[in-house]
């Protein structure tokens, strides 16, 4: 049997305030004074000096403000590179994506492209990247997605929704800074958090389950039953272990696979344009069948947070725009292999799919 050789983030640095060493961490892989460092940053953040005049620019550096409000989609990826390429006489030193779950994709996505040739829709699949990234850096501001830790990208292209899935999309390091987490809305919270929460379901239910998997799944499991079922809990130490729980999610479906949820969330994606946290929400009220226990401790999470989440997205939908989600969801098969088994085609049909997208 061959074992995958997965890649991990090689650095890391965690703690309240450590986003002030941002500039010491970047200096020594400044390429020359004409490569720049590009900044993506999550707009929410434009205007607020508490966070914008810590980022340290010198020389040509640039900071891009990208809206999250959209899942990030190939042409925009396409665009900035090419923005890039015409703007700077030389590659960048690096690219640093800071914010949720998109700016991080954005930023592993620009990274890649900017040293491989074609548009970022050919190589949406698995281990299709031929050149490594350009260095990377990852600054979650929002806990839950995992893209701080994950082999993939998440992007919406002209044909699917389907991450860039290769060994030279983890960040070449990550700086998890719980303190800028702090402002995030409560729904916002709670979404991205159960993303989290769901990553571990999906992993320690699924027949790609493993010890090293487990151990992740089960420990980002606690610090979510933990954070989400407990009143107790003083705000910073939430958010410091809200942010262990994403960096252990992630790592809990890097050596196995997400399921049902995400399958279907990927769906709404692409055609609605339901963001990635709240569809998982959606999709996972309704999968008692598959993930009884936890879809019963999420409904119990969903009532102690006052969360009502939107009803009837499907109500008026066309048997095509079925089609479309129903296709977009069955074309992810490791993700139903992991949740059903080898065998899930006779049970996952159009059919089925369709039933459950109707209550949503």
């Amino acid at each position: 049997m061959s074992y995958k050789n997965f890649p991990m983030v090689s650095k890391v640095i965690f703690g309240r305030g450590s986003f002030n060493q941002l500039s010491d961490i970047l200096e020594p892989n400044r390429l020359n004074t004409s490569a720049p460092f590009i900044f993506f940053v999550d707009d929410v953040f434009k205007g607020n000096p508490w966070l914008t005049s810590r980022i340290p620019l010198s020389y040509q550096d640039k900071v891009v403000y990208v809206s999250a409000n959209e899942e990030p989609k190939t042409e925009q990826i396409d665009a900035y590179v090419e923005d890039i390429i015409v703007s700077f006489n030389e590659r960048p030193s690096g690219i640093i994506g800071i914010g949720g779950g998109s700016l991080l994709d954005i930023a592993k996505a620009v990274a890649i492209m900017i040293n491989n040739d074609g548009e970022s829709k050919d190589y949406q699949g698995w281990d299709i990247v031929k050149n490594p990234a350009v260095y990377h850096v990852g600054v979650p501001t929002i806990s839950g997605t995992g893209a701080e830790v994950s082999r993939t990208t998440i992007l919406t292209g002209p044909e699917r929704k389907l991450g860039i899935n290769s060994d030279y999309t983890p960040f070449d390091q990550v700086l998890l800074d719980p303190e800028l987490t702090k402002d995030v809305p409560k729904d916002q919270w709670f979404y991205t958090g159960m993303d989290c929460y769901v990553h571990c379901i999906e992993s320690l239910n699924g027949t790609y389950l493993n010890a090293f998997s487990q151990s992740y799944g089960e420990k980002a499991l606690e610090l979510c039953e933990e954070i989400f079922l407990n009143d107790d809990l003083p705000s910073e130490e939430s958010q410091d272990k809200l942010m262990m729980a994403s960096w252990h999610g992630g790592m809990s479906i890097a050596y196995s696979q997400v399921g049902v949820a995400h399958a279907m969330s990927y769906g709404l994606g692409y055609l609605l344009g339901v963001k990635h946290g709240i569809g998982n929400c959606i999709v996972f009220d309704h999968l008692e069948a598959y993930y009884p226990e936890g879809v019963a401790v999420f409904k119990q999470m969903k009532a102690k947070h006052n969360i009502t989440l939107p009803q009837g997205i499907c109500a008026d939908l066309s048997d095509k725009d079925f089609d479309i989600m129903i296709n977009v969801a069955l074309s992810l098969e490791p993700l139903w292999e992991n949740a059903i088994g080898k065998n899930w085609k006779k049970t996952i049909t159009h059919d089925t799919l369709k039933a459950l997208y109707k209550k949503m």
